[in-house]
């Protein structure tokens, strides 16, 4: 149970740095290209709005088994904790990157307007405006995020991706034991509730209105 517990924290935390780092910069380049007027940039917006949607939209235990190979290839193995994280990345990545995008949106024109009359550089408006503006937006998208990989990552377990999901599917239901698939769920609503409380913590001290 405690490695199960383990495996479950390993897939959730490794697999979103990855998610927060791609999400954020695939959400940030959504916002630049849909701002931009260019046709060239409204035509690579959609491409990526396309992919991003397709992504979106497969189901996670169908994904896991599209990718097997990739990750097999990529991580050397096929089984376990490791062998699931290059899916979830996946998976997770797309969805992130549209509540990155949809902060960004949110941010108050006027002082974008405010920072373009002042003379701020392209790199200036991202890291003194639209981060600190859309900052509680951010960390509850990532919260968000998090409850949602928690989720795929029990769906890993079931074809070996191990974690507590994998625990409740082998040890519970194939071997018709309700106490561990009771525990196992217990311990990942557990888990969820505190990451939705610290994500809610944080929105909170973000929040400057």
């Amino acid at each position: 149970m405690k490695q199960a517990a383990i495996d479950t924290l390993f897939m959730t935390i490794v697999a979103m740095i990855f998610v927060i780092i791609i999400g954020f910069l695939l959400g940030l380049l959504l916002y630049s290209l849909s701002r931009n007027k260019s046709p060239y940039a409204k035509v690579c917006y959609s491409i990526l709005s396309v992919v991003s949607n397709i992504f979106r939209s497969i189901p996670y235990i169908v994904l896991i088994i599209l990718l097997m190979d990739f990750s097999r290839k990529l991580v050397g193995t096929g089984i376990g904790a490791t062998a699931a994280i290059p899916s979830l990345i996946v998976s997770a990545a797309p969805f992130y990157a549209r509540l990155v995008e949809i902060a960004f949106r949110e941010v108050d024109s006027g002082v974008l307007e405010a920072a373009d009359a002042m003379g701020a550089s392209r790199i200036q408006k991202i890291f003194k405006v639209l981060i600190p503006e859309s900052t509680p937006a951010l960390l509850s998208g990532v919260t968000l995020t998090t409850i949602t990989m928690i989720g795929f990552t029990a769906m890993a377990g079931i074809i070996g991706g191990g974690g507590l999901g994998g625990l409740a599917y082998q040890e519970g239901f194939s071997r018709n034991n309700n106490t561990v698939t009771l525990i196992a769920t217990v311990l990942i609503l557990i888990i969820v509730f505190i990451i939705q409380f610290v994500g809610d913590q944080l929105v909170k001290r973000s929040d400057k209105r």
